[in-house]
């Protein structure tokens, strides 16, 4: 095969890569918005987000972007982390995502607590999608997860752990201005996990059958 017919390989599959993580930040901002329509509560970060936004009086998504400029340049600057596109497209576009559905009648508005938990779990699932199809485009993780995994590297503790902490930081942080925290925060602690393993799986690079898995 030649050089050039090489080139023209590595450009399509990197314009695949770009469009598989545009779809899932963009299906990571719907399933944000269904999750904020729910009313019953949010994960930690979007807590925050929604804090910021009650004491700043600008919407959720620019909250979004600052929050998330913050933390890439805290990553880079104190744990050594280099964002990589898919890094700087997650902190641009999401947040306008959200803010953009939120203003459409595809995001549904609860009339009542148990539709808004099934708003709530449809948005969850949306995020894990979301985040399994971005990650496995394999151009870089969002500024949060990347600061987690730098700060882990610094403080030589476990991932879970810091994250853990980061979390429950933010997450009182944001309630304290304001951001709702109700049983969405536990439904969110519990799904978020198993639901990226599984689109993660999912989407990521198949292994090949064994050669006798099918005699």
């Amino acid at each position: 095969m030649t050089g050039r017919a090489l080139r023209a390989i590595s450009t399509r599959t990197f314009w695949q890569r770009l469009g598989q993580l545009s779809l899932g930040l963009m299906i990571l901002g719907l399933g944000i918005a269904f999750m904020l329509e729910a009313g019953i509560g949010l994960g930690p970060w979007t807590v925050f987000h929604q804090g910021l936004s009650f004491v700043t009086g600008v919407s959720i998504g620019r909250a979004m972007q600052g929050v998330g400029l913050v933390v890439l340049l805290l990553s880079w600057l104190l744990t050594g982390t280099r964002p990589g596109l898919g890094t700087a497209l997650n902190m641009l576009l999401v947040g306008p995502w959200v803010d953009l559905f939120r203003s459409l009648p595809i995001v549904l508005h609860p009339s009542s607590y148990l539709l808004g938990v099934v708003v709530f779990v449809a948005g969850l699932v949306l995020q894990g999608l979301g985040t399994g199809l971005y990650i496995t485009a394999r151009l870089g993780a969002g500024p949060r997860d990347g600061f987690v995994l730098g700060l882990a590297r610094l403080l030589s503790t476990s991932v879970r752990v810091t994250r853990t902490g980061l979390e429950l930081l933010v997450l009182v942080s944001g309630w304290l201005m304001g951001g709702r925290v109700g049983l969405g925060t536990v439904l969110f602690a519990v799904g978020i996990g198993p639901l990226m393993q599984f689109f993660l799986r999912w989407f990521g690079p198949r292994r090949p059958a064994h050669p006798g898995a099918a005699s």
